[in-house]
């Protein structure tokens, strides 16, 4: 081995293999830094405490002057409903059911009385963000529990109140304060009590219990039609890009333009795929430039190659050498591109921690396990050509 070595190098060209060093390390750098950087990027759009973390999709009908005009229904049909539920994106989906009568509110407050036409929605409770022990109506009571979207106090404290002089209210005293409600239709009129018990981050409407909702349409607005034109979607990755697609494909929409997430994903996806593919590019290049140098390396010691044939050398032994040499540049390349990846990799994390600070690092085995096997793949077609090119010589010598 070591006196077919001593043959073989000497025709060995520095400035090419550390053209195929650098070409080599520059693309397997690139490709495992795109690799590790999704891996620690994406927690930030999907876990619990990432800033994407919403699970719930409100889904509505879009609702243009086309369509106003020419009296098409916005309502969900069962047959829709029936086909949001099959996507692989989809948990469950609940329907909005609305009042189809008139509300009437009416609270008192520092001497003050305050009334308003309103409106209430349900929704199955399963899709209830606030406890739920006191979520139930008895119409023998008829006391209906409320819950309000927490931008309307937010709203009412730093916009209504300030601006009128009156005192801003916590959640637990807005809990306290009596609120009498009047219900019309279907020739009827009754009063009721109503109590807020809670305040939602998730839904932006005023929620009533689906029991209460069922009673009261039944007794104000027995013809109406109760069809949902809204829907509550609970999805298993908000970040899922076949989100966006059916809902652009079916003309829907989301409130508070909840395809952000989708979007945001499906960008990183891309950007990530791109800079893969120009690593992959340049790993590419350097496998020829490292090609190129081996063929003119065998070139220039075709002479020798023939002898050590002739003298009983296996092909196998003596494409041996050049073999390892290619191997185990590949192998220093793969070593010395993960010791950059780590140190680059510092610095990165330190301005993602900055940003967000309950953010949690992704693992380095998906990075690791890409180069190895690029450097498997680069050292089997190197160690295949060479063993090609040995054996050319022996079939030529024949």
């Amino acid at each position: 081995m070591k006196l077919v070595w001593k043959l073989l190098r000497q025709h060995i060209s520095i400035g090419q293999f550390a053209g195929f060093f650098v070409a080599n390390l520059l693309g397997m750098l690139i490709v495992l830094l795109s690799v590790q950087f999704y891996q620690d990027v994406i927690p930030v759009f999907t876990a619990e405490d990432g800033f994407i973390k919403n699970t719930y999709l409100i889904v509505s009908k879009r609702i243009s002057a086309v369509s106003t005009f020419a009296g098409e229904t916005t309502a969900f049909t069962p047959s829709e409903q029936d086909e949001l539920r099959q996507q692989r994106f989809c948990k469950a989906v609940g329907a909005f059911t609305a009042s189809q009568y008139k509300v009437y509110a009416s609270l008192g407050m520092g001497g003050a009385n305050f009334g308003t036409d309103m409106f209430f929605e349900s929704v199955p409770s399963s899709f209830v963000d606030t406890d739920q022990s006191q979520w139930h109506f008895d119409a023998s009571h008829t006391e209906v529990p409320i819950i309000l979207p927490r931008s309307y106090l937010a709203i009412y404290n730093f916009g209504f109140a300030q601006s009128q002089s009156l005192p801003k209210l916590s959640e637990g005293v807005v809990s306290m304060i009596p609120m009498d409600i009047i219900l019309r239709g279907n020739g009827r009129q009754e009063r009721i009590k109503g109590r807020v018990i809670g305040f939602s981050s998730r839904l932006n409407t005023i929620l009533v219990p689906e029991d209460f909702m069922q009673w009261s349409n039944q007794q104000f607005a027995p013809e109406a039609n109760v069809a949902p034109t809204r829907l509550i979607v609970e999805v298993t990755n908000p970040t899922d890009d076949a989100i966006a697609t059916f809902i652009q494909d079916k003309g829907y929409e989301l409130e508070d333009d909840q395809l952000d997430a989708g979007r945001m994903t499906y960008f990183l996806k891309v950007v990530a795929g791109v800079v893969m593919a120009v690593g992959l590019l340049i790993s590419i290049l350097s496998f020829y430039i490292l090609m190129l140098s081996i063929y003119l390396l065998v070139q220039k010691n075709t002479t020798k190659l023939e002898n050590l044939l002739l003298i009983g050398y296996s092909p196998a032994r003596v494409s041996l050498p050049y073999q390892l040499l290619t191997t185990g540049l590949n192998v220093l390349v793969l070593v010395l591109a993960f010791v950059l990846l780590l140190w680059i990799r510092h610095y990165y994390l330190h301005m993602l921690w900055a940003m967000f600070p309950q953010m949690n690092e992704g693992t380095l085995i998906m990075a690791l396990l890409v180069g190895i096997g690029l450097c498997i793949v680069v050292s089997l077609l190197n160690m295949i050509a060479i063993r090609r090119k040995v054996q050319s010589i022996w079939k030529r010598k024949d």
